[in-house]
């Protein structure tokens, strides 16, 4: 059936995590999607006047405060949807929020490199952590990130 829907966190994923105003790139992203006949929507821990003044001018769909790296606000959007699981990616910059809400909620996942280098403080954390995980699973040496889809 192919992907339908590309569920994505917000906060230096699509847009650094300290930016207000809308990246363009945000908005290419998503009319890319479109063309594909692909839906983005941004499922964000962030609060609703966060996301919203982030996405609403673009008509970009959310959930706030999803609760990450617990699966259901992929689950209740999925079905919402009326999406089976692998029809849906769940697109993040984080090991332990967004990789593992996907995985909870059974969909496919991808770790993408963060748009900034600095994170928030309760990001900090989750990043520590991320590092530790990466080096007991014997990935520190290899997980790699690349600029873009098109360079490797």
């Amino acid at each position: 059936m192919g992907i339908k829907a590309v569920f994505s966190d917000l906060d230096n994923t699509l847009l650094a995590w300290n930016k207000f105003e809308t990246a363009k790139e945000m908005d290419n992203f998503n009319k890319k999607l479109a063309k594909a006949n692909i839906k983005l929507i941004v499922i964000s821990n962030n609060n609703a006047e966060r996301v919203g003044k982030v996405l609403n001018p673009y008509h970009i769909d959310f959930v706030s405060e999803s609760r990450k790296p617990l699966p259901f606000a992929i689950t209740r959007k999925r079905e919402e949807m009326k999406l089976a699981k692998d029809q849906v990616m769940m697109v993040g910059d984080q090991l332990i929020t967004d990789m593992q809400a996907g995985n909870l909620a059974g969909v496919e996942t991808v770790l993408v490199k963060p748009l900034v280098e600095t994170d928030k403080w309760n990001t900090r954390i989750n990043r520590f952590f991320e590092k530790i995980i990466f080096f007991f699973l014997g990935l520190s040496h290899r997980v790699t990130f690349k600029e873009n889809l098109q360079n490797g």
